[in-house]
């Protein structure tokens, strides 16, 4: 299975010690606690955690009632039993052991830390597993989604339109998954700004493996990572779907760039809709199916985006005050430009990148092919270097070349 595990603090989670119960629980807090006794309860789904702890004078009260008072709260006979004898206590117990060898830490739907949009929506999660920056989850954000097999074209846009929201301190929130998201991810981390990733697994399983770095540079910068599952949770299919509604609901819009008729990432664009958040959809080549769902979402009524100023002029007016109010105006001056200043090339790099395209690659011996009359090939390759070291240019599998936006 491609996941591995990574620790902050080089110990073993399963590992913690447990003479110390009562310092830690004291410090998670009795009601913290109870919350999390019941996301471990087996059988117990969102809704029925948050109708039950409705009915309650505290959380730390589902401790003390008797079995049939847990049965009268609507419980599977089998969580009931589990919160009954104690078991839940117990687990949870452990759980916050292992998240602070982590750490990381545990965030309730009654902890004044849980993101109010969160709150919002129809089935939010009671417990929300967070490594890094936990006050980033009620910062304005935008959900940046798509396929995990992404044109050159595809990565370039959602790399640049990430930046550039970034830049603008407009939080970018994506579920760190091959291809768009990635790029999402990277396109904040390229503006030096924190991003926050939303997985499938526990916060200590990285999935896909390839994105182990991608993760550690997420955390390095500021950023956050964030699960409603327990630490060690494996990848499994039903998990991704159900992080969806997360995506959008820490978000005040949603940005799709590419994705198939059948992406998942129309779940996530209904998500939005249900939890009436902005839609925003990247235009594509009408040719390529990965561009079936996002040209869907602007012929039903997303907006078309293909600049930053797409996106800013259609935030709710509160959101954009509050992200002006806090750039610095240094900043604002700098991220004015959607691109950094270009340097003067080379003549032999102006013509390589003269047929370098954004939006198709070019396998090196095309790139030959069409400059054979001008250049020779080891000018060629020299420019590409050079081009690909000034981030003019990106490589990708089997010598094809890409120009980057």
């Amino acid at each position: 299975m491609d996941t591995v595990q990574i620790s902050d603090s080089g110990v073993d989670p399963a590992a913690a010690p447990r003479n110390s119960k009562q310092q830690q629980t004291a410090e998670l807090g009795e009601d913290r606690l109870a919350w999390l006794a019941l996301a471990l309860a087996p059988g117990l789904g969102p809704k029925r955690i948050l109708d039950a702890m409705r009915e309650l004078d505290s959380a730390g009260q589902i401790f003390t009632l008797p079995l049939t008072a847990l049965e009268g709260l609507k419980f599977p006979a089998e969580a009931a039993q589990f919160i009954f004898d104690g078991k839940a206590r117990r687990a949870a117990e452990e759980e916050w052991a292992r998240t602070r060898a982590l750490d990381a830490t545990v965030v309730s739907y009654a902890c004044a830390e849980y993101p109010e949009r969160l709150r919002e929506i129809y089935d939010p999660p009671p417990v929300l597993w967070v490594r890094g920056d936990v006050k980033l989850l009620r910062r304005p954000a935008i959900a940046v989604v798509g396929t995990r097999h992404p044109t050159p074209y595809g990565s370039g846009i959602t790399e640049m339109l990430s930046r550039d929201l970034a830049a603008r301190r407009l939080l970018i929130v994506s579920g760190m998954a091959r291809g768009i998201d990635s790029c999402a991810h990277k396109g904040a981390l390229a503006a030096r700004m924190p991003t926050v990733a939303v997985w499938g697994t526990g916060i200590d399983v990285v999935y896909p493996k390839e994105n182990r770095k991608l993760a550690e540079q997420i955390l390095e910068t500021g950023g956050a990572i964030v699960s409603e599952v327990p630490i060690g949770t494996f990848p499994a299919p039903q998990n991704f779907p159900r992080r969806n509604r997360i995506l959008s609901g820490l978000s005040v819009a949603v940005l799709v760039v590419e994705a198939g008729e059948n992406s998942g990432t129309r779940v996530t664009a209904r998500c939005a809709a249900e939890q009436n958040r902005e839609l925003f959809a990247v235009p594509g080549n009408v040719t390529n199916k990965g561009s079936w769902t996002p040209n869907t979402l602007i012929k039903q009524g997303a907006k078309l985006v293909a600049t930053w100023e797409d996106v800013w002029e259609d935030l709710p007016s509160h959101v954009g005050l509050e992200l002006e109010a806090e750039a610095p105006a240094a900043s604002k001056a700098e991220a004015g430009a959607s691109l950094l200043p270009d340097p003067v090339l080379r003549p032999q790099e102006a013509m390589v990148l003269e047929v370098l395209r954004t939006d198709e690659s070019l396998q090196i011996d095309e790139i030959l092919e069409l400059l054979e009359t001008q250049l020779t090939s080891s000018e060629v390759f020299t420019a590409l270097f050079e081009l690909e070291m000034a981030g003019r240019v990106r490589q990708l599998p089997g010598k094809n070349y890409v120009r980057t936006m």
